[in-house]
């Protein structure tokens, strides 16, 4: 059964993203968070400003994700919005494909 987490993005609504299949999570910037897929799909995740060094709203997602795939299969959505530091203005989907040769 997959997974989500929902997180709300202002004047936006809820915007679910995949709890499985998540190869990292990174604060990519005081305003980023970028999500990457096992299949190469990439979730950045922008939000308000953090400090310099400050990964609160990673760690909150990193959390969101675990204990989203704790939930028993009938609760495929987590919710995050009171877990979240910072306001999440944007979520931007980008697949990352690879040339071979």
């Amino acid at each position: 059964m997959d997974k989500f987490i929902s997180i709300p993005v202002t004047d936006k609504g809820d915007v679910l993203i995949a709890s499985s299949g998540i190869a990292s999570i990174q604060q990519a910037s005081t305003t980023t968070v970028v999500v990457t897929y096992k299949t190469g799909m990439v979730a950045t995740i922008t939000h308000a400003t953090a400090g310099a060094s400050v990964e609160t709203e990673k760690d909150a997602i990193v959390n969101a994700v675990l204990s989203s795939l704790k939930t028993a299969w009938t609760e495929p959505n987590f919710d995050v919005s009171v877990a979240l530091p910072f306001a999440v203005s944007a979520i931007a989907f980008t697949l990352l494909i690879q040339a071979t040769a």
